[in-house]
């Protein structure tokens, strides 16, 4: 499969090419935080805060359900007063007890690993709180616990519903008082994502639309992904997930500073190295730097030596700015902008964004 940058403004290809529609989910960005705010507000939520504050929260989930978790931490930040830890496997930790809090979060509501962990929570008395498609076994097994579940309206690929998975994880965080979050949070949130919708819509221009743009510098490149703030390394995450998911393209990620301490030295590797008289063009690194206005002084000063270094071996180097005043309109900025990437850069290999065989493929190899 060859890159081919003019099938970005190409629309009768953008159409026929993603058949399963990844473009137009990923316009619902706006809408899903709306229906999941209001449906955690439907669910009663709130009902959490009667059974007093937990001793620490613990976020299970896998892929884009997950990452759920990892966005509530990095919206609470270093000033939650307990621990909040997102759990991708199928065992729950051995201290996890009747005075903490579990969220188990499946777009599916059937993945197995969740289910997993939702059993074993109810076992060892735990408060349960369950997010995940209606009618699902994750919802029986919190109906049976009595526990709240919040049946969000998920469609399509589970990868394409991240915040209707999240946000009802930001309500009850703001019913319990961990963190502050209200409906005119989340109208602000659903405006940004609204207006990423708008500016990298598929009739705008390559050179105008910053996600077609990212995809082009993407393209052809192995990209480094650092995140200089919790919140952006979530988003360097997230953009890492779906380049592997939707574009099939492998990618590296990491959080300024521990990057300075290892992934640093790959711009002295061979892939850093650039031929300018080889005869055919070849892939070389490419640094993408996800940057936030909350940034430790010397992470700040890390991340900028980092990029005088790359520049100085002419790593071609990729900056985004995250927009906005709260850590989650923040870290919605980057998230949307890194899902429209992914899905045309997808588009530009002449690849459909949406199936996944692979991980299909595992699925079956393992049940049999």
């Amino acid at each position: 499969m060859t890159w081919e940058p003019e099938r970005l403004d190409d629309q009768r290809h953008l159409s026929e090419g993603d058949p399963g529609g990844m473009l137009p989910a990923v316009a619902a960005s706006a809408a899903h935080v709306r229906t999941g705010y209001r449906t955690a507000v439907e669910a009663r939520v709130d009902r959490l805060a009667d059974q007093g504050r937990p001793r620490a929260i613990v976020v299970a989930g896998m892929g884009g359900s997950g990452l759920a978790g990892d966005i509530l931490a990095a919206v609470a930040g270093n000033g939650a007063p307990l621990p909040i830890v997102t759990l991708r496997s199928y065992q729950l930790p051995g201290w996890v007890g009747a005075t903490d809090l579990v969220i188990v979060v499946s777009g599916s509501g059937d993945t197995e690993e969740t289910l997993s962990v939702a059993t074993q929570a109810v076992r060892r008395g735990c408060t349960l709180l369950g997010v995940g498609a209606p009618g699902s076994p994750l919802e029986a097994i919190a109906t049976q616990a009595s526990a709240i579940y919040v049946p969000v309206p998920v469609s399509g690929a589970s990868r394409a519903n991240l915040w209707l998975l999240t946000v009802p994880l930001i309500v009850a965080a703001a019913e319990l008082r961990l963190l502050p979050a209200d409906a005119e949070l989340f109208e602000r949130v659903a405006k940004s994502l609204e207006d990423m919708a708008h500016r990298c819509r598929p009739s705008s221009e390559s050179f105008i639309n910053p996600g077609k743009s990212l995809a082009m510098d993407l393209a052809e490149t192995v990209p480094m992904i650092w995140g200089s703030s919790p919140a952006a390394a979530v988003a360097a995450y997230r953009l890492a997930g779906q380049l592997h998911t939707n574009a099939k393209y492998p990618a590296i990620v990491g959080e300024i500073p521990e990057v300075g301490h290892d992934q640093v030295e790959v711009l002295d590797g061979p892939m850093a190295e650039r031929d300018i008289f080889a005869d055919s063009a070849t892939r070389t690194l490419r640094l993408v730097v996800l940057r936030d206005v909350e940034e430790h002084p010397q992470v700040t000063r890390r991340r900028e030596a980092s990029l005088r270094l790359a520049r100085e071996r002419d790593v071609p180097v990729s900056e985004l700015m995250a927009e906005g005043t709260h850590p989650l309109e923040r870290m919605a900025t980057l998230i949307g902008l890194g899902d429209y990437a992914s899905t045309y850069l997808a588009l530009g290999y002449a690849l459909d964004p949406t199936p996944v065989s692979a991980i299909t493929e595992v699925k079956a190899r393992i049940s049999q």
